[in-house]
Order: C-alpha cells, then structure tokens, then sequence
C-alpha cells in the first residue's frame, strides 16, 4: 500500500483526488472503489475513504456482493455511519432500478434469453425467492412485469387466480413466469414443475400460453421451454 493510500483525498492533488478526475476525464475512467469514496465522501483521521472503499470492495468480494449488503453490513468498518450506509445503498439501488425503467417501446420477447433480460433486474440479487410474471400481447410484446408473490429464503406461495386475473385484465394472451433461487441452485423442484404444469393447463383453458418458466439465480438462469419441460401450444 502507498502512503498516497491513506492521504486525507483533500490533502491529493486535483489529477489523483476521484471527484476532480470525474469533471476533468469522465465517470468511466474512475475505478470502483473511486466511485464508491465519492458516495463516503470522508473517511478516518489515518484512513482515506478511497482505503476505506477498497477494504469494503474487497471485504465483499465485488460489486454484486456490496450490491446486497444492508446497512449493518456497512457499519462493520470503522468511519461508516449510517449517513454513508445509506448513501451508498441507495446508489445501489438507483443502479438496480435503472433498467426497469419503462422503455419507450415495447420490448418483444422472442426466446428465453430476452425473458431473462426482462426478469435478471428485479430477481438476480435478492436474498429471499419472488414470483414474477411477464404479460405478452399477440405478438409477443411486453404488455406488464408484475411481482406475483414475495416470499422466504427457500420458496414463495404462488396463486394462479390472480395470474390470470391480471392476464384478462391487460389482454395478454401469453405470460412467461420466473421464480428466483437465492441458493444459486438451478434445478427446479417438484413444486416448481407442478405449479409449472398447473399453470399451462390453466392457460390452456383460458386461451393464454405459458411461454416459459425460468429459475433465475445471481449468475445465470434456467428456462423449462430451452429444456423440454414445457410445452408452447
């Protein structure tokens, strides 16, 4: 570690201090723990918010894992009160938002990799399972992506009724479920090839496919339509 390392950022220079090398260069040439200490904004008396960001990106093992910290998570480390916690979870959470916001038009969904796209925002990085849906016209646009169900760390309670309440009631005429498994485990349960096998049946009934279903973890995604386990009318 340098003795710059632990240098107050107001005793740097204007070329080595983060909030002057974002005017003079732009955001994407700062680092992530430059970023992180212009959120902190100071650090200790013998240790900058630059050192002190570096120890928390490193405690956390990354980004995604600082992304789902809480704020007891952040005041482990000495110089983080909750203001900072607070400030840097929300920033967190603007950049998790971002994505979900209404495109101007409608995307189309036409395999399981643009569900995944539409599902990995609001799924990837929680702590306890959901159940979402996305609604799809006739030609596959995304009509609605509503959160069905929020439940524990292992599994969440799911009732079709509403489903398709929701379906009639934006016209859909096809929906693509997706559950997340905070395990990181892919392989689906027996409950989620009833629920799964359930939810067709019904459809058919109603004249609505279900599309897909996908399992979606941190890091990847498992789709029953790519694997055989559902059958598109």
């Amino acid at each position: 570690m340098s003795s710059k390392d632990n240098t107050p950022i107001s005793k740097l220079t204007a070329t080595d201090r983060p909030r002057e090398r974002l005017l003079q260069l732009g955001k994407s040439v700062l680092s992530d723990s430059e970023l992180i200490a212009i959120l902190l904004g100071s650090g200790l008396k013998d240790k900058s918010a630059l050192t002190l960001a570096r120890e928390m990106l490193h405690s956390a093992g990354g980004l995604r894992s600082m992304s789902r910290w809480n704020s007891d998570d952040y005041l482990r480390f000495p110089g983080i009160g909750e203001a900072k916690a607070i400030r840097v979870i929300a920033a967190f959470e603007l950049g998790r938002r971002y994505p979900l916001e209404p495109p101007n038009t409608r995307p189309v969904i036409t395999n399981s990799s643009d569900a995944y796209e539409q599902f990995y925002p609001v799924l990837s990085d929680l702590r306890h399972e959901e159940f979402w849906v996305l609604y799809l016209s006739n030609a596959n646009k995304v009509l609605s992506r509503d959160r069905l169900s929020q439940g524990g760390m292992t599994g969440t309670v799911t009732d079709l009724r509403i489903l398709f309440r929701r379906a009639l009631m934006v016209h859909a005429t096809g929906v693509i479920l997706a559950h997340n498994h905070p395990s990181g485990n892919l392989e689906p349960s027996s409950a989620d090839h009833k629920l799964t096998q359930k939810a067709v049946e019904a459809g058919r009934f109603m004249d609505i496919a279900v599309m897909d279903h996908l399992i979606v973890t941190p890091d990847d995604y498992v789709s029953f339509a790519d694997e055989g386990w559902i059958h598109i009318r």
